[in-house]
Formats: structure tokens, sequence, C-alpha cells
């Protein structure tokens, strides 16, 4: 995460999560095109969700998914006033998803983190 972090954003050090948006506005998607990918860093989450007392790494997870998709629409959160605007998207969004989905059934603890690397 790190390297792609510094080569794609020129940022250094480590982040949650990286969206790259493909689509573009007039075209058609095909069926076989990537239109989003997000790289996910699940050692960020399985630090964050076992140090946060209101989280877990299964909710990380979540929250960096809705966190990367909501970058893919255009979102950001670099301005204090976008990150707030954001944040309450992000909080809109994972109060439905609670509802539906038991976040630790989807992603056990440390399922991904540990086979991540190929």
């Amino acid at each position: 995460m790190t390297e792609i972090n510094a080569a794609y954003l020129g940022h250094s050090g480590t982040t949650d999560v990286i969206s790259f948006c493909y689509l573009e506005h007039d075209e058609p998607l095909l069926a076989d095109e990537t239109a989003i990918e997000l790289i996910i860093g699940v050692d960020v989450a399985m630090r964050e969700g076992t140090t946060r007392h209101d989280s877990s790494y299964a909710a990380e997870l979540v929250l960096y998914i809705v966190h990367g998709l909501l970058h893919a629409t255009g979102e950001d959160d670099l301005e204090p006033a976008a990150a707030q605007r954001m944040r309450q998207q992000e909080t809109r969004v994972m109060t439905a998803l609670k509802k539906e989905f038991i976040f630790s059934d989807i992603f056990p603890a440390g399922t991904i983190a540990l086979n991540h690397k190929s």
C-alpha cells in the first residue's frame, strides 16, 4: 500500500483505501471492463479495527469500501467542508448496511489480511 500510495498519488506512508475510477461520463461501460478499482489497506483495517473501541476489522473493511466508492463518485475529503459531507455520507451508508448485514460474517477477522499476499 505504501508503494502504491507513493507511485500513484505521490503520498508517503500507508493509507486505508486508494480508488481508481475508470468511468468516462459519455462512454458506456462494456461488460468486461473494469469501472472502479479499490486498493484496500487490510493491514490498516486490522490495526484500526483492533485499536478503536467503536470498530472492528470487518467494520473497517466495509468502511474503506464505502469510502473508496464515494471517492470514485467524485467525493473528496481534502477540504474540511468536503470531508464533513463525505463523513455524513459514510455514516448514512454504513448505518443502512449495518441494518442488512453482519460485517463479521462477510469478513471474518484476519481472513483477508492473512491471504492477501500472492
